[in-house]
């Protein structure tokens, strides 16, 4: 067993590897207008009208009145997120806007038509809930220090 309270080598490769898709998302956004122009007025109002939670309904339906400040907003939030993973500069306070990033997605998401499995739900977020999760652990952990620019202070 490990006796250092440093965070591991492995940890670091998956904040590292979490970084490397959160600029992957961000490009995809960022690389054309579509996202600004279309894609988040489709993807949000898809949430806001079928699987939203109730009370965040308002929320995304008042994004949907600025649509493209939403989306360029969500595209630079994770470039910046995933800069931060990958450098693993301040990585704990990136880890609690990532975690509050994917908990937007589980509220965003989470409603099934009426009649499914309970078991579904869950299965319904198995995009969302471990990144949460891990963007947790990055935080808990101080991620940043092993093989990061957190590590250098």
């Amino acid at each position: 067993m490990k006796n250092s309270s440093s965070p591991s080598i492995l940890m670091a490769l998956a904040r590292i590897a979490i970084g490397v898709m959160f600029l992957f998302f961000a490009e995809y956004k960022l690389a054309s207008t579509w996202f600004a122009r279309e894609g988040y007025a489709h993807y949000v109002s898809g949430f806001a009208q079928v699987t939203a939670v109730s009370f965040y309904k308002p929320f995304l339906n008042f994004t949907l009145h600025h649509p493209w400040i939403f989306a360029y907003a969500t595209a630079v939030l994770e470039l910046l997120i995933g800069l931060s993973m990958v450098s693993g500069y301040l990585v704990r306070q990136f880890s609690l806007l990532g975690a509050l990033f994917m908990a937007n997605f589980v509220l965003a998401s989470w409603v099934l038509p009426a009649g499914t499995a309970p078991w579904r739900y869950l299965g319904n977020q198995l995009d969302n809930i471990p990144l949460l999760l891990l963007f947790l652990v990055f935080y808990a952990e101080d991620a940043g220090v092993t093989l990061g620019l957190d590590g250098r202070h």
